[in-house]
């Protein structure tokens, strides 16, 4: 799988909750790639974190920030890149993306509540009925993640580990080698 991905980036793309970090450190480790976080990337380099970021400067000067660090990752190789769940929303930010295989990691709503419902560092969850929200974000980006190359369907159940090994089975789906081993005519060597 090494040989195959030539170094290009994997961007994990879903839901806030559906695993993206869990399972592109286990990525990057297996791949002998380097691991990225947006999200902690943008709190480094701001000092602040992303609820006090939403709170003191809003959404839209968030996601500048999360463009500007998704357009620097693009330009380096072999990252794993776990993103924020609403960088699919920029069409901008599809043109970085489009620079390596998009994975969609595709996890119920319900089990995205469960895993998120006490965080207090997911400013869009602040709301009176942050199911309700939670499922109007999945609605508005759905057809999004569905653009990824890769989409893995997680339960409940699923370890990051195993959601992992899928990933990697689905990638080698999808990557055609780009030249195919050359063979001597005839069985003569070259």
């Amino acid at each position: 799988m090494k040989n195959s991905l030539q170094g290009v980036n994997l961007y994990l793309v879903g839901m806030m909750g559906a695993g993206k970090s869990t399972v592109g450190r286990i990525l990057a480790s297996q791949l002998n790639y380097r691991f990225f976080d947006t999200d902690t990337l943008i709190e480094q380099v701001t000092r602040q974190s992303i609820a006090q970021l939403f709170a003191e400067s809003g959404e839209a000067a968030f996601r500048e920030l999360e463009t500007q660090v998704l357009a620097d990752l693009s330009s380096r190789p072999r990252l794993a890149i776990a993103t924020g769940g609403g960088i699919v929303l920029q069409r901008k930010n599809w043109s970085y993306l489009h620079h390596g295989i998009v994975v969609w990691l595709d996890v119920p709503i319900d089990v995205l509540y469960r895993r998120i419902q006490h965080s207090t560092t997911r400013p869009l969850l602040n709301d009176p009925d942050p199911f309700a929200k939670l499922q109007t974000l999945f609605e508005q980006r759905r057809s999004l993640y569905a653009q990824a190359d890769v989409r893995v369907s997680v339960s409940e159940t699923d370890e990051a580990e195993q959601v992992a090994a899928r990933v990697l089975t689905e990638l080698d789906q999808v990557i055609k080698p780009q030249h195919p081993p050359m063979s001597p005519a005839n069985g003569e060597s070259g």
